[in-house]
């Protein structure tokens, strides 16, 4: 039997990973025991653009596998999971699941890191607003990576909420859970930072309900999102029946 290439190998390793979840009362569940906060955590999510990168990555591959928790994000994962014969589950998005985070941190001290400083005010004052959280820590995600260290000793934060992109947040996180006194949970959130300031406006229900919201983001901002859709989804979807042929056999 051949080996199995680099894309076999690390696509295996961060599906077996991967948590899954069935339904809403499962989601909360998820939501009740990551607010609980015993130890440091590190949740992410994979979506396409992560499986697609985690191939030319070894470090950021490394991080997805590292994770205490890997959530199922996008539609392209749902076929994923299908052409493997396998369930999907619910679609985690960060976007969606990060803000039933920030009310479960209700009264508790949260960070958010990420994005520049005009929409990071923006944000953490709608977090406040809304999900009556304290903002003890609010850094653009332009720093290397042991400033954030050095801010979590200063402050403290019980939820740190990361909006720096894939792969520097995965970085960040794995750091920050390494050095971070308390037992901080640590979210690496893509671009939520942004939608909670103002920055990014989310998609019609319907179009999130169809799994067509990385269209309607793509028609927003075509420069910043050609690569990762327009050449990341056609490269996904040769990869994903790569990969079903090669396990079939």
């Amino acid at each position: 039997m051949n080996p199995p290439t680099v894309l076999q190998a690390r696509w295996t390793q961060v599906l077996r990973h991967l948590l899954t979840i069935p339904s809403d009362d499962d989601a909360a569940r998820l939501v009740e025991e990551l607010a609980a906060g015993r130890q440091p955590r590190m949740l992410a999510f994979v979506n396409a653009h992560a499986m697609n990168s985690a191939v030319g990555d070894f470090e950021f591959y490394k991080a997805l596998c590292d994770a205490d928790v890997l959530l199922r994000d996008g539609s392209g994962m749902a076929m994923l999971f299908r052409m493997l014969d396998g369930d999907p589950g619910l679609n985690m998005n960060g976007t969606d699941f990060i803000p039933r985070l920030l009310e479960a941190y209700r009264g508790r001290r949260v960070a958010l890191w990420g994005t520049s400083d005009k929409w990071l005010a923006a944000a953490a004052a709608r977090c406040e607003a809304e999900f009556g959280v304290e903002v003890v820590s609010s850094e653009n995600g332009f720093h290397a990576p042991a400033h954030y260290c050095d801010a979590v000793r200063r402050t403290r934060p019980e939820l740190i909420v990361l909006g720096m992109g894939m792969p520097k947040q995965e970085t960040v996180a794995r750091l920050v859970r390494a050095t971070a006194g308390g037992a901080p949970l640590i979210v690496c959130g893509g671009a939520v930072i942004d939608f909670l300031g103002g920055k990014v406006e989310r998609a019609p229900r319907w179009v999130r309900r169809v799994g067509m919201e990385w269209a309607y983001r793509l028609v927003r901002e075509p420069r910043r999102l050609f690569h990762r859709y327009v050449i990341g989804n056609p490269l996904f979807m040769l990869r994903a029946w790569r990969c079903r042929a090669a396990w079939a056999r």
